[in-house]
């Protein structure tokens, strides 16, 4: 499953994004995943949750950034979620190449029971009509 957090740059995003991840590892499983640009949420993301700052792996192209998170996948077999924050910037994509990413993205989900929860800095009318469907919160 994938689910969106939508919405103009400054307007809240990272602050839903961290408030559902610190109230999901409570009723989830598994291992959860934040994926962001940096370290500066490091203390506002349960310790429970692994964050990583994707920066420091090189990832320089959508392609590297799939490549990532699949090994990510394939080396924890209890992960549950997997929260990325600032996406068109640790995915290294822009809103023209939203629609094949979001399918790999989907397929992974899909194939590993995974699940997604995105926040893009883009206004949810802005996002191809495919990727509106995963919306969950437009701010």
């Amino acid at each position: 499953m994938i689910q969106i957090i939508a919405g103009e740059k400054g307007k809240g995003k990272t602050k839903v994004l961290i408030e559902k991840a610190n109230t999901d590892v409570n009723v989830i499983k598994g291992n959860m995943v934040y994926l962001d640009k940096s370290n500066k949420h490091m203390y506002d993301v349960n310790n429970r949750i692994r964050l990583i700052n994707v920066h420091d792996y090189c990832v320089e192209s959508p392609e590297q950034f799939v490549g990532f998170v699949s090994g990510l996948i394939s080396e924890d077999h209890d992960l549950e979620k997997i929260y990325l924050d600032s996406f068109f910037k640790i995915a290294c994509t822009n809103k023209s190449e939203i629609e094949p990413l979001l399918e790999k993205i989907e397929m992974l989900s899909t194939k590993h029971d995974v699940d997604f929860v995105i926040s893009m800095s883009i206004n949810s009318n802005d996002l191809p009509e495919t990727a509106r469907q995963f919306v969950i919160v437009s701010l």
